[in-house]
């Protein structure tokens, strides 16, 4: 398994976030994580991606142990992630935007730059044409000298999962990739994490479009109040009871699933 979670725990004072949580990931997967607002999702991305440690429990990754690791160490391993709130430099291009997700993986330091030292313009040399590659990735190809914040928010979120794919993840954390998203540009993010995954990238998505979730990822678990009610096959989760009751609706407003994602 790529990833391994065992019984992790985030508490805020009295609060319990994130409760005993425990599920596994196989590389290659596309995993689904859904549950009402407040369920405790974003949290459990923040300890995955060290924003936040875990007051118990472990999280293995590689066969490593990483729980309590700052971002960059996490980061350095080989996972990525977005956030729900896109948080793009929206003066700068997008070429710009996207190099920042190398940093971390670049040598040369900052006086090297300023001298202009040759390890330096290689290197810079490096990440422009890996910035590139991932801009052509994500369909952006003939943006990259558009500012960010002049972008559509569809494309915004293009740029947003370019930056993070660019140090080349193991694993890609998407936080609400398509919210806000009309129908067909739903659609286009789906054919661009099946795209991101065929490139041998696993992917763990948070999303609240329950038939893209079932649509789209082999596995999904569904939290619920801080706990994990449920972590099987798509078709299972749709009919599950616990399910049912704590998020889809009752049976009869099951039709919120029948969206298809091809």
């Amino acid at each position: 398994m790529l990833l391994k979670i065992k019984g992790i725990t985030k508490r805020f004072g009295g609060l319990i976030a994130v409760n005993q949580v425990s599920l596994q990931v196989a590389e290659g997967e596309i995993f689904g994580l859904i549950g009402p607002n407040g369920a405790g999702k974003t949290t459990f991305f923040n300890m995955l991606t060290g924003i936040y440690s875990p007051n118990e429990g472990q999280i293995g990754f590689e066969d490593r142990q990483i729980q309590g690791l700052k971002p960059y160490r996490i980061s350095k391993l080989g996972i990525s992630r977005t956030f729900q709130n896109i948080r793009l430099l929206k003066e700068e291009t997008v070429l710009e935007n996207v190099k920042v997700g190398m940093f971390g993986k670049t040598r040369t330091g900052l006086w090297s730059a300023i001298l202009g030292l040759r390890s330096s313009k290689k290197e810079e040399k490096f990440v422009t044409e890996e910035s590139q590659k991932i801009i052509e990735l994500v369909g952006m190809n003939g943006y990259e000298m558009e500012m960010a914040g002049s972008l559509s928010y569809g494309n915004q979120r293009r740029v947003e999962i370019a930056r993070a794919l660019v140090s080349r993840p193991k694993l890609l954390l998407l936080d609400e990739p398509t919210a806000g998203m009309n129908a067909d540009e739903t659609k286009e993010i789906v054919q661009l994490i099946r795209k991101i995954r065929g490139n041998g990238t696993t992917v763990i998505l948070i999303e609240h479009n329950v038939g893209m979730v079932v649509g789209l990822c082999d596995r999904i678990a569904v939290f619920d109040h801080g706990e994990k009610i449920a972590d099987d096959k798509p078709e299972e989760i749709i009919s599950n009871p616990a399910v049912i009751e704590a998020y889809i609706g009752k049976e009869d407003d099951k039709k919120e699933t029948e969206y298809a994602a091809n």
